[in-house]
């Protein structure tokens, strides 16, 4: 504690009286802590000041900082995609506004998280090569300071501008610029991350709800307590944690849009203290999300006896329209048959839902003498991999075809294991 005259005593600047963020001290990895560092911070500026371009020190951070999220990004998609692979042919009931609707398959249902997660990639990846170096600009960005410095010879100002560009590792820079480079760069950084907070919300929302229909779980520890008042339970905590984080993380992309919004003229200050926050806890969340994430990838943990009793309780339904088929191919009545399986379909409904019993349509059809022509076809007619179209075959195109070629500059790191800090 240090005294501060007439204010009393006050906190030190650094200590348990001092707030600081959690995704620092608990969640986010060192590297991407350090990137967002005093030292690191300090140290770029001293690298920046022999490059004549001091100011420049938000884009090196902002490079660096996707330089840290690709790789991790990548092997969240990696895992995935392993896991669709290995799961391309399972049957699993599909679900519209959480209503039973038909089949599809737990891999072709991975893959609707991959392709967002996919997109996600790219959108990295293009705004990370499209960041351009302000360069040596001057106050308002005329350089004049520069001009004057090199006694009015415009292309040794050029030339600096493009050594500086060049030293700082970049291949463009702005030509145009104010003191700052447009605060619409920073508006296209923190979509990109929001856009990614918003595909893990959604991943991590499904794998929350598929927990609770007991078909698949996020990794769960030996040791670890699923609930502190009932022991019994298996929270998705991982899941949950990622879902409390996207949502800070889409709401950061605020806070640019307003800052750009009210950059008069050249440039005012009510920008630094905004961004100084913003950015680094947006880097600081999509690191701690996609290790999670990771670690929830690296787990996931199927339980196809669940799904098939639950494929069971909707199938007998999905099925009347090949039944009724199969009647007419048989040389049945389409009008009579229908009207059989109406019939049958809702006595097997009232069981289900006023008994809670199981579904007994098949059980149904099979005593009634009116199918026998069908009896013996009711097996094929009720194969589940029957009722899931493409989806096979579209997991393995997807992979092949998009998602492979897309993570092949990323090899050299897949092997990484996540870093979850609980």
């Amino acid at each position: 504690m240090a005294a501060t005259g007439d204010r009393g005593v006050q906190p030190a600047a650094d200590g348990p009286d001092t707030y600081r963020s959690p995704l620092a001290s608990r969640y986010a990895s060192p590297e991407m802590c350090f990137v967002f560092s005093d030292r690191y911070k300090f140290r770029t500026w001293r690298q920046l000041w022999l490059w004549l371009a001091e100011a420049e020190q938000d884009l090196i951070i902002l490079r660096n900082a996707f330089d840290l999220l690709l790789p991790k990004l990548a092997r969240v998609i990696s895992r995935l995609a392993d896991f669709a692979k290995e799961r391309a042919d399972l049957p699993t009931l599909g679900f519209t506004h959480f209503q039973p609707a038909q089949l599809t398959t737990v891999g072709k249902r991975c893959c609707l998280w991959i392709q967002d997660l996919c997109m996600d990639l790219q959108n990295l990846k293009r705004i990370r090569d499209d960041l351009r170096f302000r360069g040596v600009k001057g106050t308002t960005g005329t350089q004049a300071s520069f001009l004057q410095l090199f006694e009015g010879d415009d292309q040794k100002v050029e030339q600096l501008d493009k050594m500086v560009t060049e030293k700082a590792g970049f291949k463009r820079a702005f030509i145009i610029t104010g003191q700052t480079y447009t605060r619409k760069v920073d508006i296209e950084v923190l979509s990109v991350l929001a856009s990614l907070g918003a595909s893990v919300h959604k991943i991590c929302t499904d794998i929350r709800l598929l927990a609770n229909l007991k078909e698949l779980e996020e990794p769960f520890e030996k040791q670890q307590i699923g609930s502190s008042a009932m022991p019994y339970k298996r929270n998705p905590m991982r899941s949950e944690r990622c879902c409390s984080l996207a949502r800070h993380l889409m709401t950061l992309i605020m806070d640019p849009l307003q800052t750009a919004s009210v950059q008069w003229f050249e440039r005012t200050l009510d920008d630094s203290a905004n961004r100084r926050i913003c950015l680094a806890e947006a880097f600081l969340t999509a690191d701690t999300i996609l290790n999670t994430l990771q670690n929830i990838s690296e787990g996931l943990v199927v339980y196809p006896k669940v799904i098939e009793r639950r494929i069971w309780q909707e199938l007998p339904f999905m099925a009347t329209e090949n039944i009724i088929m199969a009647m007419v191919k048989a040389g049945g009545s389409r009008q009579d048959c229908h009207e059989k399986i109406r019939v049958l379909s809702q006595q097997a409904a009232a069981v289900v839902k006023q008994e809670g019993s199981d579904n007994d349509l098949i059980e149904r059809i099979r005593a009634d003498t009116y199918f026998s022509p069908i009896h013996s076809q009711l097996d094929r007619l009720l194969d589940p991999s029957s009722f899931t179209g493409r989806a096979s075959q579209q997991v393995q195109r997807f992979l092949e075809e998009e998602v492979f070629p897309l993570l092949k500059p990323y090899e050299s790191v897949m092997k990484v294991k996540a870093e979850l800090y609980l």
